[in-house]
């Protein structure tokens, strides 16, 4: 069963590379180099945190009014508070989505560059790329830091608010509401932190974009 389990994910995992190189190569033809596509992919993910973080803020907002409750409709409340985190839920996907189309293409211009430096007849024009390909790398490497120490938050972010969400589907009442006063302040730690993570990512993809785009890759 392993074994067939194994195979099964290897095949899934060739296809799919089949399926990028083709893509790589459809672009190229029409004049959409892998350092564009790469750069195009990283203002998804750059865009995709920003949403993340709109709307995880906002689940925070609306559980904030849950908890504060002072009489009214608790149940429209209620679903306004499970609706966004819904949307929360859905960024999050997003985020981890963009992050491995990211990686993706990078491995992919990476591993071009690497065999073209053989390539060179010139020893200079080789060691300037070269040296282009190590710098490019590493302000790579500093960005995907920055967007795997994001992504990793956004689990430590989510469970408590899904947590809240899941005891108020069977415990609407303004007593059981008045009880997660306590906590916001845990809650609202969790998600600080993840904001503070997501800004210094879009800050970096910034600073990879511009650098690509002012360097040539």
């Amino acid at each position: 069963m392993h074994r067939t389990l194994t195979l099964a994910f290897l095949a899934t995992a060739t296809l799919l590379a089949g399926c990028e190189t083709a893509y790589y190569s459809a672009m190229e033809k029409v004049g959409f180099a892998k350092r564009d596509i790469l750069v195009s992919r990283v203002v998804s993910a750059r865009d995709s945190q920003l949403e993340a973080k709109e709307e995880i803020t906002d689940a925070l907002t609306e559980f904030g009014k849950v908890v504060s409750y002072q009489g009214g409709d608790l149940e429209t409340r209620y679903e306004r508070l499970a609706a966004q985190l819904e949307d929360s839920e859905e960024a999050a996907r997003a985020v981890r989505s963009r992050i491995a189309d990211v990686e993706s293409v990078a491995e992919a211009l990476f591993d071009e560059w690497q065999a073209e430096l053989a390539q060179y007849s010139s020893a200079g024009l080789r060691t300037q790329s070269e040296q282009q390909l190590r710098q490019t790398r590493a302000r790579y490497r500093e960005m995907l830091g920055a967007m795997k120490r994001a992504e990793s938050k956004l689990e430590p972010a989510l469970q408590p608010l899904r947590d809240q969400v899941l005891f108020l589907k069977h415990n609407l009442n303004a007593r059981a509401v008045a009880g997660l006063k306590g906590e916001v302040t845990r809650v609202d730690a969790q998600v600080n932190q993840l904001v503070a993570e997501l800004n210094r990512a879009i800050a970096e993809a910034n600073r990879f974009i511009a650098d690509l785009e002012k360097n040539g890759g």
